[in-house]
């Protein structure tokens, strides 16, 4: 339980800065001051990725084997895109692009770059707050 939660602020974090660097043209979050819906995004995002990412990651192997594994970054994307559609249907602020409703090459490099960003500060942070082990 301690771990979801974990997992779930270090997503929150890792959009929010995502949503910062990034122009508004890519990514626009108007959370203002609710910050739980950022809490909730995170959440999706969470969920997203622990259970529909196993199962695309899964399906694309071959793919991944002949592009050397960077349809990952593809998938990290589609993943955030999913996100975003979850988060209009809840009416939380959170956009890539124009997407939702009309997606569009704003919504794409959008979500590519803030995935990548995203996977970097959770990387980061994950490190930063795992359990040091003692030899």
């Amino acid at each position: 339980m301690v771990d979801l939660l974990v997992k779930i602020l270090i997503n929150a974090a890792a959009l929010f800065v995502a949503v910062k660097i990034l122009p508004s043209n890519l990514i626009s979050f108007n959370f203002g001051d609710h910050w739980w819906k950022l809490l909730v995004v995170a959440l999706v995002f969470a969920l997203v990725n622990s259970y529909i990412k196993p199962i695309v990651k899964a399906l694309s192997m071959p793919i991944s084997l002949l592009t050397l594994g960077l349809i990952g970054f593809v998938i990290n994307a589609a993943m955030l895109l999913l996100t975003a559609l979850a988060s209009d249907a809840l009416k939380l602020g959170f956009k890539l692009g124009t997407f939702p409703p009309t997606i569009n090459s704003d919504a794409i490099i959008g979500a590519i770059v803030a995935a990548v960003i995203i996977s970097v500060v959770s990387a980061v942070a994950s490190v930063a707050l795992s359990p040091r082990k003692l030899l």
